[in-house]
C-alpha cells in the first residue's frame, strides 16, 4: 500500500509545526518585552506623567520584570525546542539555574552578613541593585571600633556660636540657612578639602556646635554616637551600644541625626534606643529603649517600621520629643522625655509612626509640634502631647512610606510632600469657635515635589526639592511648577542665602541658584565616592558631608 504525495506533504508540515510555531512565539514575546522596556523607561521623562508611570524606581522594576520574561522565553526555547546539541542545551539551562541560585543565595546571606563571592549590598533610590566583591570585608567591619586620639581639650558643646548647625536640617530644622554668602565661582576659588576619613555605616548626618560635629554610625555589631573635631576630623569621643539594623533595600546602620543642646547629645538609633550623652566626654547620662517600652519584639518593630527608626530628636522647652510607635491599635505617635532625667512627660496621638522628624512651629497663633505619621499629619500641644489637629496623609511604614518633613509656610499653612505617587499638599490651619484647630487643603498635586526620602527648602515664596531625583521649583502659594531640571538622584539639599547646595546620590556636590525663573547650576565638585543619602551640614563655610563609608570636610569659598 502506498501513500500519495499530498498526504506525505501534510504529514511533513505537521511534523515541522513544533519547530516554527515556538520560534514565532519566541520572537513575538521577546519583541513585546523589548518594546515595553523602551516604553516604561521613556514615560518617567515625560512631563506631568501621573504616578506610578513617572517613577524611575517603578520603571527599573518593570524593566527587570520584562527583561526577565524575555530571557526566560529565550532560555526555554533554546533548552527545550531549538535544534542545538543536547550538550549545549543542558549546559545553558544548568548555568542559568546556577546563576539565579547564586543571586538568591547572595541576597539571603547578605542579611546574615555571611561572605559570598559576590555580595549584594542594597539598592539606590531608583531600586537599582548594587553588588561588590564578596572577598572584600564589609565597610562597617573594616573601620573597627572608634579610637579617639589624645586630645588636650574635651569637646565643648556647651558654648554656642553663630555658625552652629545643632540639629537635623539646621538651627530651625527647616533645611535653610540665611548665610554665609557662598561664592558661585568654584573654578577660580574651588572648595578646599580639609580632611577625609573612613566612617561607620549609616545614613545619619552631622550636627555641629562650637567646632565639634556629632553623628551616628554602625561599626560591626555596635551602633556608635561619635564626636569629631571639625578642624581636623580627629575623633574626640565615642559611645557604643550593641545594636544593629539592616534592611536589604534600606541598607545598614542608623538613619537619624543627633541633636546637640545645652552641652548634651540626644541620639535615636535605628532600633529605637534613645540616648542622652554628656557632650564633653560621651558618657551616658540616660537612655530609653522604645521597643521595650512599647512591648515590641525586634521582628515586630522591623515589620511595622521596616526601614529603621529615622527621626531626629526634637528639643522643646525642657523636653526631648521622638516618635513612639507600638503594636497595631496600641501605637503612640509621639513621646516626650524630660531632657534632664529621661522620665516620660507625656505621650500623644494614636497613629503609627513614619520616618519624618517632629518639628516645632507656631501656626494660627498656636505653638505646636508638627508630626508626619504613617498615614496622617498632625499637630500636638508641646506641654501635653494632645492632638490639636489631624489630616490624612496616606502611606505605610513598610511600603510607600512617609519620610519627608512637614514644613511650616507663611499664612498658617503646612506643606506635606512624599514620593510613591504622593506628591505635595498644602493645608491651612484655622481656629474654630471652640478654640480647636482645623486643617483644610489649599492645593494638592501628586505630580510635584515627590520627595521620597529627601526634604525641601523654601526661599522667597518658592519651594525647591528633589522630585523623583530631579531638582524642582514650585510656587508655594499656588503649587505651580516653575521648572524641573537637574538630575541629582535621591540625594539631599540645603538652602543657603540665595543659593542651594545639592548633594547628589553619588556624592557630587553642586551649587544652584535659588532662581524661580530658570535652573542655573553654578558649580559642582565630587565630594564623596559612593551612594550618599546623608543630609548636609554647614558649619560657617565648612561643609560636612558623609555617606556609609567615608566623611569629609570642605571649606567653601
Amino acid at each position: 500500500m502506498t501513500t500519495d504525495q499530498p498526504t506525505i506533504a501534510r504529514i511533513s508540515s505537521l511534523a515541522a509545526a513544533p519547530r516554527w510555531i515556538p520560534g514565532l512565539a519566541v520572537r513575538f514575546t521577546v519583541a513585546i518585552c523589548l518594546i515595553l522596556i523602551v516604553v516604561v523607561r521613556t514615560l518617567p521623562r515625560i512631563d506631568r506623567m501621573p504616578a506610578p508611570l513617572n517613577d524611575m524606581a517603578v520603571a527599573n522594576i518593570l524593566t527587570l520584570i520584562f527583561a526577565f520574561l524575555a530571557a526566560m522565553t529565550l532560555l526555554c526555547w533554546f533548552s527545550f525546542v531549538s535544534s542545538y546539541s543536547a550538550g549545549w542545551r543542558r549546559g545553558l539551562l544548568i548555568g542559568a539555574i546556577a546563576l539565579a541560585g547564586l543571586f538568591v543565595v547572595s541576597i539571603v546571606l547578605a542579611h546574615f552578613q555571611i561572605p559570598m563571592p559576590v555580595r549584594y549590598v542594597g539598592v539606590d533610590g531608583n531600586m537599582v541593585p548594587r553588588f561588590e566583591p564578596g572577598w572584600s570585608p564589609a565597610a562597617d567591619q573594616v573601620v573597627g571600633k572608634l579610637q579617639p586620639v589624645a586630645h588636650d581639650a574635651r569637646a565643648d558643646l556647651t558654648t554656642t556660636t553663630d555658625d552652629d548647625f545643632p540639629q537635623f536640617l539646621g538651627p530651625n530644622r527647616d533645611c535653610y540657612l540665611p548665610g554665609p554668602e557662598l561664592s558661585g565661582d568654584w573654578a577660580a576659588s574651588p572648595p578646599k578639602l580639609l580632611w577625609k576619613r573612613p566612617i561607620g555605616a549609616g545614613w545619619s548626618g552631622f550636627a555641629a556646635v562650637n567646632g565639634f560635629a556629632v553623628t551616628l554610625e554602625q561599626r560591626g555589631d555596635q551602633e556608635w554616637v561619635a564626636c569629631y573635631e571639625i578642624a581636623t576630623g580627629k575623633p574626640v569621643w565615642g559611645h557604643a551600644i550593641e545594636a544593629r539594623h539592616y534592611n536589604p533595600l534600606g541598607g545598614l546602620g542608623p538613619r537619624s541625626t543627633p541633636t546637640l543642646h545645652g552641652g548634651r547629645v540626644y541620639a535615636l538609633g535605628a532600633t529605637g534606643v534613645l540616648r542622652c550623652l554628656d557632650g564633653q566626654t560621651g558618657k551616658l547620662l540616660w537612655k530609653d529603649d522604645l521597643r521595650k517600652r512599647y512591648g515590641l519584639s525586634d521582628a515586630a518593630d522591623e515589620a511595622l517600621v521596616s526601614w529603621g527608626r529615622a527621626a531626629s530628636p526634637l528639643i522643646v522647652d525642657a523636653l526631648v520629643v521622638v516618635p513612639a510607635g507600638g503594636l497595631e491599635g496600641k501605637a503612640k505617635s509621639l513621646v516626650a522625655f524630660r531632657a534632664e532625667t529621661g522620665e516620660v512627660a507625656w505621650q500623644g496621638g494614636n497613629d503609627q509612626i513614619g520616618y519624618a522628624s517632629p518639628a516645632l512651629a507656631t501656626l494660627a497663633g498656636v505653638r505646636q509640634i508638627l508630626s508626619v505619621n504613617e498615614a496622617t499629619a498632625s499637630g500636638h500641644d508641646p506641654k501635653t502631647g494632645e492632638v490639636l489637629w489631624s489630616h490624612p496623609w496616606p502611606g505605610h511604614s513598610n511600603q510607600d512610606a512617609c519620610a519627608s518633613q512637614p514644613v511650616a509656610l507663611a499664612g498658617d499653612r503646612v506643606l506635606l510632600s512624599k514620593g510613591y505617587g504622593g506628591g505635595a499638599e498644602v493645608i491651612s490651619l484655622a481656629t474654630t469657635g471652640g478654640g480647636k484647630l482645623t486643617a483644610k487643603t489649599v492645593w494638592a498635586d501628586r505630580l510635584v515635589l515627590e520627595t521620597k526620602f529627601t526634604n525641601v527648602t523654601v526661599i522667597d515664596g518658592h519651594i525647591y526639592g528633589l522630585s523623583g531625583g530631579i531638582l524642582e521649583c514650585v510656587a508655594a502659594e499656588s503649587g505651580e511648577r516653575r521648572w524641573k531640571k537637574g538630575r541629582y538622584g535621591h540625594g539631599q539639599i540645603l538652602g543657603v542665602g540665595d543659593k542651594i547646595l545639592v548633594q547628589d546620590e553619588d556624592g557630587l556636590v553642586a551649587l544652584v541658584e535659588a532662581n524661580p525663573e530658570k535652573f542655573v547650576e553654578l558649580a559642582s565638585f565630587p565630594a564623596l565616592d559612593g551612594q550618599t543619602w546623608n543630609n548636609l551640614c554647614l558649619y560657617g563655610n565648612k561643609l560636612l558631608v558623609r555617606n556609609a563609608t567615608e566623611a569629609a570636610c570642605y571649606e567653601l569659598p
